[in-house]
């Protein structure tokens, strides 16, 4: 049989461990239940979201601004927390639009993205006064309808596929036929012939795709982003306000994998800022993070409830599964389920260990926490905990699955 041993409390070292007990912000997992009067849980951390904002600013040059990717974590608490800390936020409906805009964000640092915005989406946008990242040549013509009715000029960013990708990505977002954004090739004539248009160009939205880790791959995204956008302004009949130059900063989830080294990415930024400093003079530049500043601040807690040997396998069943977190069990984006890192969070030091499988309550296959990982024993009533869990959390994943109830959050 082959052990498949992913990183686990041994390298995921952004939390501290205490007499064997993983904490968050000073709490273990038992005392987090009982605040919450819940055992199974996602518990996120101030202090790690913080030293992420910091780390990005240590090393991306100071004109570069930080817009956060509401999506990626919309828990009010996060979102509140996180606001003063960041240049701006990204929504992606107006559900989410509605919290940036009563964090205090102001609305001018709020964009809107999405390839199918309704007409109340838009307006809501509109009215507000937020940027709306505009992802079709029809939906451009029901923003300046819109706002013709409504008597305000609305706010826009073209959102532009460009010709190129984002290699090595997680998820691709530009390059060849996609969904998302007007094609490059389409968009240079829609802004030279745009000054005449019922609204306002603000800028270009060019995002690529995500959750990378190969700095060259980012690197090279960057320059051809820079070079379209220079051609972009270059065509524009009045100054160009802002340029989202996309994001795709990716966290360590599988065995192998390293964080991002940003040094590389810092110093290819600098010297495109020299290189295009005459045609982005006058043009704010931001990246728009979202898991980046949020995957590793969390963890997903849970309860063994069960342990039981199947044919020469030993299954630790737990309160909680894929209908809380669906990325952890591989039906998010994965084609070949890969481990995420996980700990017997109340054994942290232990010696003796075991190979197990852990899988949740649900009557399906797929819900699965662990396959056949070496942790320390565990016993009915252990925590088990999934880390790089604050990023496509309870939102991304089916919580009323089967009828097993919600999950509780809490940022500490």
């Amino acid at each position: 049989m082959t052990v498949k041993t992913a990183p686990s409390h041994q390298v995921m070292e952004q939390f501290d461990t205490v007499n064997g007990q993983l904490q968050i912000a000073g709490f273990t997992m038992a005392q987090i239940s009982a605040m919450l009067d819940k055992n199974v849980f996602y518990a996120y951390s101030r202090e790690v979201m913080r030293q992420q904002v910091a780390k990005f600013r240590q090393q991306i040059p100071a004109r570069i601004k930080l817009h956060f990717a509401v999506k990626a974590n919309p828990n009010p608490a996060v979102v509140n927390f996180l606001q003063p800390l960041v240049d701006g936020f990204d929504v992606a409906s107006q559900k989410e639009l509605l919290l940036a805009v009563q964090s205090g964000m102001p609305v001018t640092d709020i964009s809107f993205a999405g390839p199918g915005k309704t007409d109340a989406e838009l307006l809501s946008a509109i009215t507000l006064g937020a940027t709306i990242n505009c992802e079709s040549v029809t939906e451009l013509a029901r923003i300046e309808a819109l706002g013709q009715s409504a008597d305000i000029l609305p706010k826009v960013a073209l959102r532009v596929n460009p010709a190129f990708e984002l290699k090595a990505s997680g998820m691709k977002m530009a390059g060849g036929a996609k969904p998302f954004g007007i094609d490059e090739e389409m968009v240079v004539d829609i802004v030279r012939h745009c000054a005449n248009r019922a609204f306002k160009l603000r800028g270009f939205h060019i995002f690529c795709g995500s959750q990378n880790l190969k700095p060259e791959a980012l690197v090279e995204a960057h320059q051809q982003t820079f070079a379209l956008a220079a051609k972009l302004i270059a065509a524009s009949p009045y100054p160009i306000e802002s340029v989202n130059l996309g994001g795709g900063f990716g966290v360590p989830y599988f065995a192998g994998e390293q964080r991002l080294n940003l040094a590389p990415i810092a110093a290819s930024l600098q010297a495109l800022l020299v290189q295009y400093q005459t045609e982005l003079a006058d043009t704010e530049l931001v990246i728009e993070l979202g898991r980046y500043l949020v995957a590793e601040a969390g963890v997903y807690a849970c309860q063994v409830i069960d342990k039981k040997q199947s044919r020469g396998t030993t299954y630790l069943v737990c309160n909680g599964g894929l209908h809380h977190n669906l990325a952890n069990s591989g039906n998010f984006g994965q084609v070949i389920r890969k481990n995420y890192p996980v700990a017997i969070a109340n054994k942290m030091q232990a010696v003796d260990t075991e190979v197990v499988t852990a899988v949740g309550p649900l009557c399906t296959p797929l819900d699965i926490l662990a396959d056949k990982m070496l942790l320390p024993k565990a016993t009915v009533g252990d925590w088990l905990v999934v880390y790089q869990a604050g990023a496509y959390g309870p939102t991304a994943s089916p919580q009323d699955f089967l009828g097993h109830g919600g999950v509780t959050e809490i940022l500490l």
